[in-house]
Parts: C-alpha cells; sequence; structure tokens
C-alpha cells in the first residue's frame, strides 16, 4: 500500500455520533483535500432518520449505508456514478451500500463547485481516496479496541471487518459508532492499483432509470406553487440595444401579469471572468404559462437602436483585471471572412520561436501552404436554458442547471444587493453544457423579474432564444506553412492563427518541440458579438487544422500519415527542441497512434473504404481516431470511428467509452454541419430547420473505444476525443473524394 498525508487538519474532519442508531458521519474539507467530487443515488435499504448540513463528507450508518454528498452538478459526465467508485473502493464497502446527495450550492462548506475542463475525476482522485481510506482506517482502529487485537490483522471488504485468528467479523454499520471515537488519522495507506476491484469495473449509470422514466431531475423540470412564468426578448441584432417597449396592448392578453425592461448587469459592474452577458438590456415578459407568455411575446411592440462603441471592466478568471471594448457596429459573415484573409499577410504577434525558420523556408525544396477556417458556432444543448427565481426582500431562492454555480453566486449577490449568505441555489442535472452554462444571465434575468413581481418564477428561453442570443464558439482562421528539404524531410512549420475575437493559438503544443525551426504567431480582431467556452475550446478547431495539415504534408513528403506523425514525436522525445518548452508528453502522445494503428488494422486493404486519421492532446489526455468512410450518392456514410485513448486510469470503462462516443459522434456533427452565420447583426439560423446538426443515420455505425493500460492518474476524458475527430473526417474526405477540406462545416 501506499501512504499518504491526509492533508486534513482535526477540525477539518467533523465527526457525529447523533445521528439515529449511532451511525459515523465522516467530513473532510473540499478546500483541503479534494476539489470536486460526484457520488451515487442507489437506495438498498432504509436511510437513517438524520442526516447534517456539513463540508463535503462521508456517512456511515448502522446499517452499512454510506453516503457521499456531491457538491458538483452533473452535466452527462456520469461522474455521479464513477466518483463514488473511487470512495467506496477505497473504504471496501459493498458497492449495492453506496448512495448520493446533490449538494446545494454552499461556498462556505464546499470548494470549486462547478464542472468544466474535464477536472472533475483528475483533481478528486486524491482527496476521494483519501476520504475512503480515512474512514476504513478508523473503523479498523476501532475494531482493533473493541477486539483487543492488533489493527494490523484486521481486513475489510464488502462492508466488513474480520479477524482471522479469532474467526470475529462485523460490519461497518455495527462499529460506526465506536469509529467515531477514534482519532483522526494523520497518514493513511491507499490500496495498490492492482488491488483495485471497484475501480476498473463497469457500473451503470444510477440516475439512468430516472432519466428515461422521466422523473424530475432537471431545471426544467422545476414547479413551485404559485409560480409565474417569464420569457425574454432581447434585440434581434448585435449591435443594437433597446430603445423603448410598448408593453400595453400585451398587459391585456389573457394569463400576462407584467411587462418591462431589466438592466442585467449595471454599467459600472467589473464582470468576472463567465459573466459574459450577450445584451445589457432585454424586455420580460411574465405570465400564468408558457403558451400565455408566448403569444404576448409574438405580439409586443419593441424598439431598439445601435449603441456606440463602449468599454467594460473584466476580471479573469487567472490574471490581471481588463478593459475590453466593445465596438459599434452591425457584423456580417461575408465581412468577417474578408478581414481574417487580410490577416494572413499583416504582421502577427510572435509567440513562439525556435531555431531560425526563415532560414529553413528560404533554402527549402518544397513549401507546402494552407489555410483553415471555422464559424461561429451555437452550442444548443437539448435542454432550454431556465431558471427558477424566488427573490424576497432579505433572501434568494434560486434552482436550475448551472455550470459554475458558486461563480455565478458571487454576481447574483451584487447584483441584488444582497450577500451570498442570503441566496441559496440548488443545482439541477444539466440536459447538456458543453460550455454554454458557464454564463448565467439567465439566472441573473430570472432572480430580476422575480424581484420586480415579488413573486417566484421560472425563466425559459425557447431555441430561438438560444440560438440567437450568444455565447458562441468564436469564428478561427490558421495558416499552416511547412518546409521540406531534398530528402523530403520536414525542417520548419510556421503557424499563424487568429480569431473573432480570439485567438485559438496553443503554441506549445505538437508539433512545437518536434520541429527543430517551428514559428507561431497570433492575432485577433474584435467583435460585438458574444463568445464563451466550446466544448474543448480552441482545441477544437486546432485539432482539425492541425491534423489536416500534417496529412498533407505527410502525401508531400510521401510517408504514411501515421507513421509520418510518430517519426515526428519519436524525434520529440529522443531529441527535443529545447530552447522552449513543451505541454505534451511524446511518448504517451506516440502509444495511442500505436494503438490506434493496431485496432484499426491501419494499412490493411480495406475495399470501398477511405480511411482519415488524427490525433490530439488536450486535457493532460492523448487521443488517436481512424475514420472508415464511403463516399455513397454525394454523401460520406462513416461505417466505423476507432479511437484510442490514454487517460490514465479508467475508473469505469463503459461510462467512459459512453463518454467517448459522445464526444466523437458531437464532432462529427460540427465539422460536417455546425455553422452559424451573421447578415448586418442578426444570426441566420435560429432553430434546427436552418441550425444542422447530426442526425441518427448520420452517426457511426460503429465505434471502438481502446484505453491505454497504464497506472497514472486519471486525467480528461470529457472533452478529448472531441478535437481530433475533425481532422480524421477531413482526411477520410480527401481519401474518398480527392478534394481536401479546408473550410468548416465541409458540408454545406
Amino acid at each position: 500500500m501506499v501512504s499518504v498525508k491526509t492533508n486534513i487538519g482535526r477540525r477539518a474532519f467533523i465527526k457525529n455520533t447523533s445521528l439515529a442508531s449511532g451511525g459515523l458521519m465522516l467530513g473532510f474539507s473540499w478546500l483541503n483535500s479534494c476539489k470536486s467530487n460526484e457520488a451515487e443515488k442507489m437506495e438498498v435499504r432504509e436511510m437513517p432518520k438524520e442526516w447534517f448540513e456539513i463540508n463535503g463528507y462521508l456517512k456511515i450508518g448502522d446499517n452499512g449505508l454510506v453516503t457521499i454528498i456531491s457538491p458538483n452538478p452533473e452535466g452527462g459526465q456520469n461522474v455521479k456514478t464513477s466518483m463514488p467508485m473511487i470512495v467506496a473502493e477505497e473504504l471496501g464497502v459493498d458497492w449495492n451500500n453506496v448512495i448520493v446527495e446533490q449538494a446545494p450550492l454552499n461556498t462556505a462548506l464546499y470548494n470549486r463547485q462547478f464542472i468544466g475542463g474535464s477536472q472533475a475525476i483528475r483533481t478528486s482522485w486524491e482527496g476521494l481516496r483519501m476520504a475512503g481510506a480515512s474512514a476504513r482506517y478508523m473503523l479498523v482502529a476501532a475494531a482493533a479496541q473493541v477486539w483487543e487485537v492488533p489493527a494490523a490483522e484486521i481486513t475489510t471488504s464488502a462492508g466488513m471487518l474480520h479477524h482471522e485468528a479469532s474467526n470475529k467479523s462485523v460490519s461497518y454499520g455495527n462499529l460506526a459508532s465506536a469509529a467515531a471515537q477514534v482519532s483522526v488519522p494523520e497518514e493513511v495507506e491507499l490500496k495498490e492499483i492492482g488491488d483495485f476491484d471497484i475501480i476498473g469495473t463497469s457500473k451503470k449509470n444510477v440516475d439512468g432509470t430516472d432519466i428515461v422514466t422521466g422523473k424530475p431531475l432537471f431545471g426544467i423540470d422545476t414547479y413551485k406553487d404559485g409560480m409565474l412564468t417569464a420569457m425574454i426578448v432581447h434585440p434581434p441584432a448585435f449591435g443594437l440595444k433597446l430603445k423603448s417597449v410598448d408593453g400595453e396592448a400585451v398587459k391585456s392578453m389573457p394569463g400576462i401579469q407584467d411587462v418591462f425592461p431589466i438592466k442585467v448587469l449595471e454599467d459600472d459592474f467589473t464582470r468576472q471572468h463567465f459573466d459574459t452577458c450577450a445584451f445589457l438590456e432585454v424586455v420580460a415578459i411574465v405570465g400564468g404559462s408558457t403558451w400565455e407568455v408566448m403569444q404576448a411575446k409574438k405580439a409586443l411592440s419593441v424598439q431598439w437602436e445601435p449603441f456606440e462603441t463602449y468599454t467594460e471592466e473584466r476580471q479573469p478568471y487567472r490574471g490581471p483585471q481588463q478593459t475590453l471594448t466593445i465596438p459599434a457596429g452591425l457584423e456580417s459573415t461575408d465581412v468577417h471572412r474578408k478581414k481574417m484573409a487580410e490577416m494572413v499577410s499583416k504582421k502577427a504577434e510572435v509567440v513562439r520561436k525556435d531555431g531560425n525558420p526563415e532560414a529553413a523556408f528560404k533554402n527549402a525544396v518544397k513549401v507546402i501552404e494552407q489555410t483553415y477556417t471555422a464559424p461561429f458556432l451555437a452550442h444548443n444543448c437539448m435542454e432550454p436554458m431556465n431558471f427558477f427565481a424566488d427573490v424576497k426582500e432579505d433572501s434568494a431562492q434560486l434552482s436550475g442547471p448551472l455550470q459554475k454555480a458558486e461563480l455565478t453566486e458571487q454576481t447574483l449577490a451584487a447584483r441584488l444587493g444582497m450577500p451570498v449568505e442570503r441566496i441559496d441555489i440548488q443545482m439541477t442535472r444539466l440536459g447538456g453544457g458543453y460550455g454554454r452554462r458557464s454564463y448565467a444571465n439567465w439566472a441573473l434575468e430570472a432572480a430580476l423579474i422575480s424581484q420586480k413581481m415579488q413573486a417566484p418564477i421560472k425563466l425559459v428561453y425557447s431555441r430561438e432564444d438560444d440560438m440567437t442570443g450568444g455565447i458562441y464558439r468564436p469564428a478561427y482562421q490558421v495558416t499552416y506553412k511547412a518546409a521540406l528539404d531534398v530528402e523530403n524531410n520536414l525542417t520548419a512549420i510556421h503557424v499563424n492563427a487568429g480569431g473573432i475575437p480570439e485567438s485559438p493559438l496553443y503554441a506549445d503544443r505538437f508539433p512545437a518541440g518536434a520541429v527543430d525551426n517551428y514559428l507561431a504567431q497570433r492575432w485577433e480582431i474584435n467583435t460585438n458579438i458574444t463568445i464563451g467556452s466550446f466544448r474543448a475550446p480552441r482545441s477544437n478547431f486546432m485539432a482539425s487544422a492541425e491534423q489536416s495539415f500534417l496529412d498533407e504534408v505527410a502525401e508531400a513528403a510521401g510517408k504514411d500519415p501515421i507513421d509520418f506523425r510518430l517519426e515526428l514525436l519519436d524525434h520529440a522525445s529522443k531529441n527535443p527542441v529545447v530552447s522552449n518548452p513543451i505541454d505534451y508528453d511524446a511518448q504517451r502522445y506516440a502509444g495511442v497512434l500505436k494503438l490506434v494503428k493496431e485496432k484499426s488494422k491501419w494499412g490493411e486493404t480495406t475495399n470501398g473504404i477511405s480511411r482519415g486519421v488524427s490525433a490530439y492532446f488536450c486535457h493532460n489526455s492523448y487521443a488517436a481516431q481512424v475514420v472508415d468512410m464511403r463516399w455513397e450518392n454525394d454523401k460520406p456514410i462513416i461505417d466505423k470511428v476507432t479511437c484510442a485513448i490514454d487517460c490514465g486510469i479508467v475508473v469505469n470503462p463503459d461510462a467512459a467509452s459512453n463518454l467517448c462516443e459522445g464526444g466523437i459522434v458531437d464532432g462529427i456533427g460540427n465539422a460536417l454541419y455546425g455553422e452559424q452565420t451573421f447578415k448586418d447583426g442578426v444570426p441566420q439560423k435560429s432553430n434546427f430547420d436552418t441550425y444542422r446538426m447530426i442526425r441518427m443515420g448520420e452517426a457511426p455505425k460503429q465505434i471502438d473505444v481502446h484505453f491505454v493500460e497504464n497506472n497514472i492518474d486519471p486525467t480528461g476524458l470529457g472533452e478529448p476525443t472531441f478535437p481530433p475527430v475533425f481532422a480524421a473526417v477531413a482526411n477520410a474526405l480527401y481519401k474518398a473524394t480527392g478534394k481536401r477540406y479546408y473550410d468548416q462545416p465541409y458540408l454545406t
């Protein structure tokens, strides 16, 4: 076993023996131990009669039940099943006796109550193991005292304590009260990875039955007695603001309670990282039902006018405060494209330079240069944006789907003029997030409407409200240039990446460090169209461009695309460029390429099948994919995707495979069809009749996911399989059609 310091002081552990029937409740600080955690719900026995509000905690009742409070929201990653598996593993409890409760937002008790960045398992791994191991230690110590035997002679399994020499056994529940008297250990022993019997086995999604039977789990399911329904009307175009609203006629319509404008954020408010708000002032319509409000919305008379250029103060999640300029004007996609095209010939900021790329290009026998573009994308979560709010004079009760609840609470407190201690947010399951639910202006709107109405309300966005309301994936462009010598060796790479309004460049990622002469530059074009995090931010574009370009370079060099990449990674491993750091492990990167080559049977004859390969590193993990495609009736048919991924130890294999499959299907759909366009500031696509999504029959017929087996602590998984599939599709399309695809979406 491995001994680790608990890093938790006596005050951080909370033990309470006043549980009904003498159970043990062991609490641990999320701030000092684990940074995020999820758990499970599986009702197999009667629960103890009394629960306690503490920080993150583990409870053991006299009947052997173990409850883990989950501070973080569940957004479809299935961490609500996987995380309690980690605790149960170290605790040595029967998996069937693990249950979970979703915590409300409480920043006084919990730390990092948000999801994003594929970091849930990674950041909680050690803390969750430590929590289970500490409880096991205390139970063993209690048994040793009761039986008067050395603790080293006691073993645990499936919620039972055993002493072989005296032939004594007892359940955890029967010793919970005694264990509560044991001092919290300063150091605990964790199980050897080879001894895991829960981690690494597949467990079913514990919310699965509730989801398919329609149990109320999501924010949109919220219903409270006396609740009113609200919707908002926002400007029809970016670059416009509210001029006036005439709601008198609408107020006389059936069920309508009121119509009024609301200022979402004050002009002098310093915005935090996720306080992006597309429209500072919107019109609220409040009524008795969604249908009544929708009819009033159609009849409402609102006047809009252009706004002047203005600035706003913003405090990034990391780094110094910024002053951002929001330009005036009604922007259009055709103008965006012209502006980005012009940036290729303009001077850009140098972010990384290795060797002498200028000389390498001057001496090159062959130069390959290509430009890749990608449009704005809408998130299109299946559950519409919604939030419940009941704001009174001195308190606020809210409920709904959020990714960054603790950050939203801070903004709510500032806007409502109410201390955070008076705000209670209940977190519901997310019906899709992908970054969109990090930007919770709709939660602010709900609170402000409730405050104005002095009544509980549920705010609901229509699909059109959400799709035309901003927080898009930015539009991007990158130009790659490669130099080959007389022997077709790659001697230099130049990447010049920018976007509206941010650059997607990761200057220290592959092939940086694998090419002796390397130049990376960046640029940006400002806009008033609001953008935000989108599944695998920036990586979702850079992977597609980089990996498509490397395929073209490999072809120009006369090399197999996988072998070509492996040669570069071998160089980065054995003879790395040391002038600047790289942020990837070349051997692990090569490992997924070798595995996908083996599992896809790359190189074997495939009659009628065109194959494309891609690999990428992001969110601390490595993924490689091979797409098998047929071209029939002028459209692609994807027969199979083979995926290899190195994400460290896999806690729940079935759940992990499902997550990878979802990322692959999502990536294929966005690569082939995803696009939001603008004309004079107006989003041109407002619902699924015009915004093309992948359809059931267009998904791959088969997806095979293979995990690299190692003992590395878990890394990211929710996002890493999303970016590389864009290029795998593009490379397969080239093999199928003879045409290179440089602009997304590939099919229009």
